[in-house]
């Protein structure tokens, strides 16, 4: 269930003037020059990650063959990451694409093994200092959806080698549905402040910053019908991605977990924000011996929140079911969605994050030696969760239920089995890690760029094995406490070596090692604490000329013991649930190629291709009295295969600009019985540089107003013959429909 929720939630706009990555196809001097002759270099380019068809919020995911992280990808600030863990907080709760931000850039996967001990890509980010000069930035944007945001930094001296640097960010954001119960689907303010102190003789120089945060947002579903062939279609009484699929009152009722005190929450309020401070020391220092010494450090409090729904699966409902409207209670028949609450309340984190390193380049060698200390503490952790229904119409109501004898009425208030599937942990983490890279050029045709990573983690805290029964309350119940500590070891090696002056070979391997983390303790049961192995494995080739660059590779990635809660819903009775903790691997080939060409002055097309063949291994788990197996099974959600095609013309002080997304075919449910059809997902825009101080830019955003859905279908998991779902209502998520966006930037 968790998983639905935060890939629902997803975690999208780099700074200034290429906010709408209008600017991020970058020129085929840089793209060589960057991808495969600096061996310094730690970033990845030619990905348009901050275009997401989800939402305007933060970055999309962007693929290596496993599915997504449910927190959406890795966001960094500072070299340090902007949350610990994605869960409770998500990081788009503090932090966002912004003028604040003095450069944004894709990590490389092998960076990210070597200084964090995790695979995957990551977003990093620097926050924007003072300068010699006074320098005002800003940016403007909406939508013809209501959005409005206002981003604003400035900066400059202060006198005796001080300067400053202030900003704020305002997102105010309706989305593209109309909710009934407020305004905005998503509220984030965002301030910042540092100073910075610049030593003589260009030592090096320290900066003192600060950042409060304060968010709320909220994620919409999509009613459809589901008809053969995968094809997801839109209902005349519902408009997906226009109509809201959230209760209209917006008012969810618990029972506290741990108190039994009986609760409600209002979607539309405070209720639903997370807030949180953060202080940053950060900079560096030229030492004596020639080596640099830079340092990042981070205090941080947050009070993390989530309050939403997850829709269940779509019945008919009869007469015989005893369903009345909550507000009227005239009876009701017709179609019924079961609906999870889930409320997390202001759980208080605390956060110290640091990392050290020295650096220094020696003939053939560029030298790095680092340390990372990462301390986080959660203060009793819950999420209360309760169940509800709702007419499966937009803008639904709330529905009461009573059936003499029946295991799934609702109270007068509207909900029932209160507490089923609810979490809490309580404890903290610590990850100690020294890091070690060389970038090291042998010789003009070759180049080895290396590193190593060894880490010690410690979790140390308490959780409880009772059973979650409906209405559970742990008041009485006897904690279980654990207190583990574990050693890991990752690392990367990536070597180019050049065949011909145009041509050559690289070659890839990564390796990461980890355990689970507090957050594994939530459920009734016992962690499987088996070393989570992350091997990765590429070769291939590449080319280089004045108006071509191409690099073509292939992988193999497998990673051991992912941990999903599933929300089940039985297949023989849909009035039941069940959660689900499974313990599974992933095993994944593919073949990626990368292009870009400019065949003409102003002219710029970049091309890539991915073709994948991700299954699960060793997928087994037990539920409403039976045993499942879903090995050699396709992972949910992800494409087999998939192409990116952006091509940009830039002619005096205009730019024009395309992005176009493919998706094949993608499972969407364990079985792989159902599936959605393939897609695209579109980005369009032109730009224009009005002077010195001012452009303006507009983007189209899923301009060839692809319709439909994606992702899982819920409460679905078990389904094996999917002809009883042809002509069936279905909930899932969705694409963004079509919006025209615009944008003005300003810089004095």
């Amino acid at each position: 269930m968790k998983k639905a929720l935060l890939t629902a939630l997803g975690i999208s706009l780099f700074q200034s003037i290429t906010l709408y990555a209008q600017n991020t196809v970058p020129t085929m001097a840089d793209s060589t020059k960057i991808r495969l002759e600096e061996t310094d270099t730690k970033e990845e380019k030619n990905r348009n990650v901050m275009l997401n068809a989800a939402n305007n919020t933060g970055p999309r995911e962007v693929n290596i063959g496993l599915p997504s992280s449910v927190g959406g990808i890795t966001i960094m600030e500072n070299d340090l990451p902007v949350v610990y863990y994605f869960w409770p907080e998500l990081p788009n709760r503090t932090w966002r694409p912004s003028v604040s931000l003095g450069r944004t850039g894709l990590m490389k996967i092998g960076e990210a093994a070597i200084t964090t001990g995790e695979l995957g890509f990551a977003v990093n980010s620097y926050t924007k200092l003072g300068g010699d000069k006074f320098e005002l930035v800003g940016n403007i944007s909406g939508s013809h959806f209501g959005w409005l945001k206002g981003d604003v930094n400035i900066s400059g001296p202060l006198g005796k080698n001080w300067f400053y640097t202030a900003g704020a960010y305002a997102n105010y954001d309706p989305s593209t549905y109309d909710l009934k119960f407020a305004t905005y689907s998503d509220r984030t303010q965002i301030y910042r402040a540092g100073l910075t102190k610049r030593f003589a003789n260009q030592k090096g120089e320290i900066s003192f910053l600060y950042k409060y945060a304060n968010s709320a947002s909220l994620t919409n579903y999509a009613l459809f019908q589901y008809n053969e062939g995968g094809k997801a279609e839109e209902l005349p009484n519902f408009r997906i991605g226009r109509d809201s699929y959230i209760v209209n009152d917006g008012i969810l009722r618990f029972q506290d977990f741990v108190t039994g005190e009986y609760v409600n929450g209002d979607m539309g309020t405070s209720d639903a924000a997370a807030f949180s401070h953060s202080f940053d020391i950060i900079g560096h220092r030229l030492l004596n011996n020639g080596w640099k010494f830079n340092f990042m450090a981070r205090a941080r409090y947050a009070e993390a929140t989530y309050l939403g729904v997850i829709p269940l699966n779509v019945f008919q409902a009869y007469a015989t079911d005893g369903f009345t409207y909550k507000n009227t209670g005239v009876a009701y028949t017709g179609y019924v969605n079961p609906t999870v609450a889930m409320y997390t309340p202001g759980t208080p984190t605390k956060t110290i994050l640091s990392r050290f390193e020295l650096n220094k380049k020696l003939e053939t060698h560029q030298l790095r030696i680092g340390l990372t200390e990462q301390y986080y503490n959660v203060d009793e952790f819950r999420a209360n969760r309760s169940f509800f229904y709702q007419t499966a119409t937009a803008a639904p109501d709330k529905l009461l239920r009573n059936v003499p004898g029946g295991d799934s009425n609702t109270d007068t208030e509207g909900f029932y089995n209160y507490n089923v599937g609810s979490e809490y942990h309580n404890g903290y983490e610590n990850k100690l890690s020294v890091f070690f890279s060389d970038d090291w050029k042998l010789s003009d045709r070759f180049s080895v760029n290396y590193g190593v990573n060894l880490q010690y983690q410690k979790l140390k805290g308490d959780y409880y094995l009772t059973p979650r029964a409906p209405g559970v309350v742990l008041n009485e119940a006897e904690k279980t406490y654990f207190n583990n500590d574990w050693f890991h070891i990752g690392g990367s090696v990536n070597t180019v070596l050049k065949v011909t002056k145009n041509a050559g070979l690289i070659a890839d391997f990564t390796y990461t090692e980890n355990h689970e983390r507090l957050e594994n303790y939530s459920g009734a049961a016992l962690p499987n604490l088996t070393k989570i192995k992350s091997p990765l494995l590429g070769f291939g080739v590449y080319f280089n000329s004045p108006k071509l660059s191409l690099v073509s590779q292939a992988t193999y990635l497998t990673r051991n013991n992912y941990q999903s809660r599933l929300n089940l819903v039985n297949p023989d009775n849909a009035s039941q649930s069940e959660v689900v903790t499974v313990y599974y691997d992933i095993q994944t080939i593919g073949w990626t190629t990368d292009i870009v060409a400019n065949p003409f002055k102003g002219f710029s097309l970049h091309y890539l291709i991915t073709l994948q063949n991700p299954v699960y291994k060793n997928y087994n788990f037990s539920a409403f009295g039976r045993n499942y197996s879903y090995d050699d099974k396709n992972v949910l959600e992800i494409s087999k295969t998939l192409m990116e095609i952006d091509p940009s013309y830039s002619y005096k002080n205009f730019k024009v600009w395309a992005s176009f997304r493919y998706f094949s075919q993608q499972y969407a449910n364990l079985t792989n019985a159902l599936y959605f059809e393939p897609r695209w997902e579109t980005f369009g825009g032109v730009n224009y540089k009005i002077n010195e101080h001012f452009d303006a830019g507009l983007t189209a955003v899923n301009f060839l107003n692809q319709r439909g859905a994606k992702g899982t279908i819920n409460g679905a998991e078990l389904i094996t013959d999917p002809t009883p779902y042809y002509g069936q209502l279905l909930v899932g998520s969705y694409i963004r429909p079509f919006t025209l966006e615009g944008s003005l930037n300003f810089k004095f």
